[in-house]
């Protein structure tokens, strides 16, 4: 019997294999996809941008540092754009430290598997899941190539779609957003200055996000019949297009490599934890990438049952004592309730493109631009080292949700009809 049989071999569910394989304890992962394939992911499109509590939970268990730091971009600024309004609300760390850091998701995909494949603790099986059960002994888990296995406790990792989550009986509540989301390289003109922008602009909201000084990562956020009508361009008309979308903010955009495309589902399990089973990552909670929180929720999710899973083997205790996996299940519900909430706010007033709507946030973003210490907390949130003080359930991220309220407050005491409109 392994001590902790892990299903999902994404990056959380590898770094949460090397974590418990380094202090000891005996782990199976499993995956349908082949070794090579993991060894080697190919480019996915998606850059994930990562704070700095998150490099730091990944240079503890050294993927941060078999990730090469040349393909590394750093944040300086973060950019909120409302139309086609030039004016932005502008967050920074306050001091000369940047918010974060860009990385090619599949980078981090390979360097987690580099660190895990060198560890002696980890049994590896490239099969899918046929069925798992648990009982007050163990959880048993059958595989399609036929492999039957228990362990003291399983882990899905298997994303926010977890088929395991769902054979264990833990529902979840599932927002198909409606959109597409398509992510690619563009060149560009005119050098930006290292920040991250997100604009709501009318029937659509775009990301840039920087990488080298030329070169940035384009998030386009569409109803999911425009983004066909999009992807179906020739390269050069579709580089043509994503210019015009962009408003030519830094100049003309040239493609650079394939692009993707993937369904915004956003999922929040109503449990975490089961009869020796537990959620991390994208299988407890999957965000929408509107507040950039997906991958540090998830390296968050793996540290925190880590430590709890190595201090009770230590202390030669149940791995999957009930306890146990309640107080990480309650950690980590505190941890992301709040802005899993305060996200879906976002996009639900930041994607209505009614004109209420839009002059609502509008100002919101004016008065929130005039409020210095909530930017400066949320700033201070992103750049704040792991082992710092603990992160508070009521993240000053999620104060970006009182902005509309502010607005409308101001609209109050607007004359009317402007404050019936703004209302």
């Amino acid at each position: 019997m392994k001590d902790v049989a892990i299903i999902g071999a994404g990056p959380v569910g590898l770094c949460l294999a090397r974590a418990l394989a380094g202090a000891g304890l005996s782990v199976a992962l499993i995956d349908r996809i082949d070794r090579p394939r993991l060894a080697e992911p190919r480019p996915d499109g998606r850059e994930i941008a990562m704070t700095q509590a998150s490099c730091d939970l990944l240079a503890d268990i050294g993927v941060w540092q078999r990730i090469p730091q040349h393909e590394v971009a750093p944040l300086t600024h973060a950019k909120v754009f409302n139309g086609q309004s030039s004016f932005a609300m502008d967050f920074d760390s306050g001091d000369d430290r940047p918010l974060g850091f860009m990385v090619p998701n599949h980078l981090i995909r390979r360097a987690a598997f580099e660190e895990a494949e060198r560890m002696d603790g980890i049994d590896w099986h490239f099969s899918a899941l046929e069925s798992i059960t648990s009982d007050p002994g163990a959880a048993r888990l059958a595989l399609e190539d036929g492999t039957r296995l228990s362990a003291r406790l399983a882990v899905a990792a298997d994303s926010r779609f977890s088929e395991s989550r769902r054979q264990m009986g833990i529902a979840a509540r599932m927002r198909d957003n409606g959109r597409s989301m398509l992510v690619c390289r563009v060149r560009h003109q005119r050098a930006h200055d290292q920040s991250a922008w997100e604009w709501f602009d009318h029937g659509q909201t775009l990301a840039l996000l920087p990488l080298h000084e030329h070169l940035s990562s384009a998030v386009v956020t569409l109803p999911s019949q425009q983004m066909s009508e999009l992807t179906a361009l020739p390269p050069e008309a579709l580089s043509q297009a994503l210019t015009h979308r962009y408003g030519r903010r830094l100049g003309a955009m040239t493609l650079e490599g394939a692009t993707h495309v993937y369904p915004l589902v956003s999922a929040y399990a109503e449990r975490f934890v089961a009869e020796r089973f537990a959620l991390v990552g994208d299988a407890a909670v999957g965000m929408h990438p509107v507040t950039a929180h997906g991958f540090n929720f998830g390296a968050q999710s793996q540290h925190r049952l880590a430590r709890r899973l190595i201090r009770a083997h230590q202390l030669g205790q149940d791995i999957a004592d009930p306890q146990l996996l309640k107080r990480y299940e309650r950690e980590h519900r505190l941890a992301t309730w709040p802005l899993y909430q305060a996200t879906q706010a976002i996009v639900g007033l930041y994607t209505d493109d009614g004109v209420p709507a839009r002059m609502v946030r509008h100002l919101g973003l004016r008065l929130g631009d005039r409020l210095a210490p909530a930017r400066r907390m949320i700033g201070q949130h992103l750049t704040e080292p792991h082992g710092g003080s603990p992160i508070s359930p009521l993240s000053p991220l999620s104060s970006l949700t009182t902005l509309p309220s502010l607005a409308r407050r101001a609209a109050s005491s607007l004359p009317s009809p402007l404050s019936r409109l703004l209302g």
